[in-house]
């Protein structure tokens, strides 16, 4: 039996699924993952990005903030993949339960996904921190320099940068998932980033499922391992018995 015929298995006989997932997810998307390009962002930005996507950083360079996440982090035109489309249709047979997600693209969303828990929040959700207006993504895209609100305070992204807190009411959400399912597949990370891959931890089943092109932390307790391209790996799957 193959890899693939594997995670058929499990996921047909299973009413609990929940997806965990990464960068990898995205970059088939054609949004690149920063945190292993730094060599070309560095060619045009005097600062690395994990620097720039700090609150430090946001809070004190606000300007060069946005010129970097206008350029390198919106991008509105991608589309969801096989891993998204997949996932969304497996929760409407009431099997997936979840899609925790470390990205903040909205392609999960855009697939058909309802519930999904974004550990770093998304791009779409913009907000005055000084009276809390609701601003969408349009309006940061479209704007020069700094976005203000019409009350004159700083327009910030719904995104968790670097140096603070992970939601607790997602976190809590995240927790309350993983601890109940009964298959647990991780994609599209190498879970390196932390706290959120310190959620898996949580996991009390007997099926963990890793998809992702490289090793893990997590693969010595896995069931299954599939190494490779999770769109290409998701778009062998299907699904449903009709």
């Amino acid at each position: 039996m193959t890899d693939i015929e594997n995670l058929k298995g499990l996921v047909a006989e299973s009413g609990n699924i929940v997806f965990f997932g990464g960068a990898g997810v995205s970059t088939e998307s054609g949004i690149p993952d920063f945190r292993s390009v730094d060599g070309l962002y560095s060619q045009s930005y005097k600062y690395p990005p994990e620097t720039i996507l700090s609150h430090e950083f946001f809070m004190n360079n606000t300007e060069e903030f946005y010129h970097f996440y206008r350029n390198k982090i919106l991008h509105l035109e991608a589309k969801p993949n096989y891993a998204h489309i997949k996932l969304a249709e497996l929760e409407t047979e009431d099997k997936l339960k979840a899609v925790i997600t470390q990205n903040i693209d909205g392609l999960h969303q855009l697939a058909g996904s309802k519930k999904v828990l974004e550990l770093h929040g998304s791009i779409y959700r913009n907000y005055c921190m000084h009276c809390h207006q609701f601003y969408p993504v349009q309006t940061i895209k479209e704007s020069q320099g700094v976005p203000e609100c019409g009350c004159g305070g700083t327009i910030k992204p719904d995104v968790v940068l670097y140096g603070e807190g992970l939601n607790s009411d997602v976190i809590n959400q995240s927790v309350g998932a993983i601890t109940k399912a009964e298959v647990l597949i991780i994609g599209g990370t190498s879970l390196g980033v932390y706290p959120a891959a310190g959620l898996i931890d949580y996991y009390r089943g007997r099926n963990l499922v890793l998809v992702n092109k490289s090793s893990t932390p997590m693969d010595s307790r896995a069931n299954l391992i599939i190494k490779g391209s999770i769109g290409e790996i998701f778009k062998q799957l299907k699904w449903s018995k009709k």
